[in-house]
């Protein structure tokens, strides 16, 4: 038994060249071939409405809370941070009507007991329509 070193002829070398011509051949027929349909749009059709446009807007007071918490209603600045001379002043401004939309307007940094008086204030004079107003972001634009 001969159980020395073996001799081999030259290992058989894989030749990949045509194996990756072949690959691109197909690649290119695939690409070429291949259909491509967009699903991104979708055929809607919208209801009518033949609603007549709101004709009366209700009455609206803006109350704006400044940086360090004073306020002013409708531009008239309000004396002192009391949550009852506050509810007197929206009553006051609103002028009777309970339609009457407050919108608060709050700087940025003012303080959050500011805003939660304004919304004690407002539900003190019974005007229970609130909003927000707020501006738009910068990244948004």
């Amino acid at each position: 038994m001969n159980f020395g070193p073996a001799h081999s002829a030259d290992e058989p070398e894989i030749n990949l060249i045509p194996f990756i011509d072949v690959l691109l051949v197909v690649l290119i027929f695939l690409v070429l071939s291949t259909t491509y349909s967009r699903y991104t749009e979708l055929q809607v059709r919208l209801p009518h409405a033949d609603a007549t446009p709101l004709q009366v807007r209700p009455p609206e007071l803006v109350v704006a809370i400044s940086a360090d918490g004073h306020y002013t209603v409708d531009r008239q600045p309000v004396d002192g941070r009391n949550v009852v001379v506050l509810a007197g002043r929206l009553r006051e401004a609103a002028g009777g009507r309970l339609d009457t939309v407050v919108i608060v307007s709050a700087d940025a940094l003012a303080p959050h007991q500011a805003v939660v008086n304004v919304l004690d204030a407002a539900r003190r004079a019974e005007l229970s329509r609130l909003t927000f107003a707020a501006q738009g972001s910068a990244a948004g634009r």
